[in-house]
């Protein structure tokens, strides 16, 4: 009797007979016997796996402290895979037949072909690969990639950032702990490497982001004779709305991110004001969800992945990325947003990830606690991340450094923080010392009176949010015409002067977001003109893909 679709799980879908048909014509036949391997953790790419008959074991290999686990177990009509289908990562687990099984193999690239062109299978393929990411997360899959941390640092705080933005299945140990203890003796880690991390096929000293990704997989792999339609350097927002337009209509597309997706939008632990969210979302919420959509559509993401040069000769534009890497492509769309601003006071690099952060988020939250908590800043972000913080249970100062709350930050926002018990409201005052250890302890700050006196106050804090400005992250450009304050100009806003001979040989003025140089856009905060904001950077990002089409149409005509 033919079946009828249904979900019993997001993660098990089920399908019709016709579904199945279809789907199973992507692959190609295999016979397993009982114990049979059929991926082992660490190969860099992975076939999707469809069971016509016996049952498939996902298995996470043991650890020094725990045993062999069984992580998910398909049976007839199911199927194996999850987010590293879309992302490329490398495989982190081991596929096994737990009994005689037939399988249908269906490689990376008809898997693509499938997701381009079956809209009711990729549906449901889609919603199950991101539940089984969250089930891993949350179970047995976690102890695949095993962190090892000492006290708060700059170089743990990276890790966990990278982490987080990546939805990386994952377990973090302190050091130590007594699990911390037995898996450092194991591996032979000592305080020195710290943090390292530990898979089933490596060890990672002194780890970095950049030296995670190169052992999952998700760093750029350049392929050789690649020539792209598009490279999208930042992966805020403006970076990811142009990869998901780029990718979804056709364009070979590759976006970079220095650090990881999100940019400083997925910092933000609550927008309100974005159009079709009227409870808000966070940041980290809107940008993992456009991740997953430019995934689906085939873009390539890349990260940590820090591009520091543009070589703009005509008709041959090539990104460098800090490892020598050369990217080709037609066009370049520069969405690199703008970098925060610290306050110069000493020790304040010392404490940068170890108390000193630039987004309040749950990550960040989790660190501090119930504690007592400075924000310092005076514009919406700043009274966002002092709400936030206040209503997990801590206690916040707020720093302004102006007279009035609201002469920087929307009314509403400033009523409730007012309003909030757990809120302390500092105006005419700024931070003027960051103490600690190895970690932040204290601050003091300085307030002046209506009459010019300063009082100088210690308080103590387990964490200093600081929401003071960003500048421009356009150091590594030189060849692209900038306004005063760094940042890119754009069609209309460029000067004849800084036209060059380029135009005078395509025979036309700048396009939309296109910039100095021909084939090169920027979208964005980094854009000089835009508005700051998360809604009309996604605007910037895609529409700024049309004027790709446009520059990609002219030059082969």
């Amino acid at each position: 009797m033919p079946t009828t679709a249904g979900t019993a799980s997001p993660a098990q879908p089920t399908f019709t007979d016709a579904q199945w048909d279809r789907f199973r014509s992507y692959g190609t036949t295999q016979t397993a016997g009982p114990g049979t391997w059929l991926f082992r953790a660490g190969q860099q790419s992975c076939d999707m796996l469809l069971v016509e008959s016996g049952t498939v074991d996902i298995i996470r290999a043991r650890t020094a402290d725990s045993p062999e686990a069984v992580v998910a177990h398909y049976g007839a009509r199911q199927f194996s895979g999850e987010m590293n289908l879309l992302t490329g990562q490398a495989t982190y687990l081991d596929a096994r037949a737990a009994e005689a099984a037939t399988i249908y193999r269906i490689s990376p690239a008809d898997f693509r072909r499938l997701m381009d062109t079956e809209a009711d299978l990729s549906d449901l393929i889609l919603r199950a690969l991101v539940a089984r990411r969250q089930n891993l997360r949350d179970g047995q899959a976690a102890r695949s990639i095993e962190v090892l941390a000492g006290p708060a640092s700059s170089a743990s705080m990276a890790l966990r950032t990278y982490l987080h933005r990546q939805q990386l299945p994952h377990t973090w140990t302190d050091y130590a702990s007594d699990v911390g203890s037995v898996l450092a003796k194991a591996a032979d880690i000592g305080t020195e490497d710290l943090p390292a991390i530990l898979t089933s096929t490596a060890i990672i000293r002194q780890a970095t982001p950049s030296r995670l990704a190169d052992v999952l997989g998700l760093s750029h792999r350049p392929i050789i004779g690649e020539t792209l339609d598009v490279v999208v350097i930042g992966g805020g927002p403006a970076g990811l709305a142009a990869a998901v337009y780029g990718a979804s209509e056709g364009l070979r597309t590759l976006l970079l991110d220095a650090v990881a997706t999100g940019g400083q939008a997925a910092t933000s632990s609550r927008i309100e004001n974005y159009l079709g969210f009227p409870s808000g979302l966070s940041g980290s919420d809107l940008t993992g969800r456009a991740v997953i959509q430019a995934q689906k559509f085939g873009a390539r993401l890349a990260t940590p992945a820090q591009a520091v040069h543009l070589d703009t000769t005509p008709g041959h534009l090539r990104v460098l990325l800090d490892d020598a890497t050369a990217i080709d492509t037609h066009t370049v769309l520069i969405a690199t947003g703008a970098r925060y601003r610290a306050l110069p006071l000493a020790r304040w690099n010392d404490f940068e990830g170890a108390g000193i952060y630039y987004a309040a988020t749950e990550l960040e939250a989790r660190v501090c606690g119930n504690t007592s908590m400075a924000v310092i800043g005076g514009a919406n972000s700043a009274g966002q991340a002092a709400l936030f913080l206040a209503e997990r249970g801590g206690t916040v100062h707020l720093i302004v450094r102006g007279d009035s709350l609201t002469s920087g930050m929307s009314a509403y926002l400033a009523d409730r923080i007012v309003a909030h018990p757990s809120i302390t409201v500092h105006t005419r005052t700024e931070v003027t010392a960051v103490n600690g250890d190895h970690q932040l302890r204290s601050i003091t700050t300085a307030t002046t009176t209506p009459r010019g006196a300063v009082a100088h106050t210690d308080h103590d804090v387990c964490g200093l949010f600081c929401f003071i400005g960003a500048t421009p992250a356009t150091d590594w450009l030189t060849a692209i015409t900038l306004d005063d304050h760094g940042f890119i100009l754009t069609d209309s806003r460029i000067p004849e002067s800084a036209l060059g001979p380029d135009w005078a040989e395509a025979k036309r003025k700048p396009m939309p977001f296109e910039t100095s140089t021909p084939g090169v856009l920027a979208a964005g905060d980094v854009r000089a003109g835009s508005m700051k904001r998360v809604a009309a950077a996604v605007g910037e990002g895609a529409s700024a893909i049309s004027t790709v089409h446009a520059i990609l149409t002219a030059a082969h005509s």
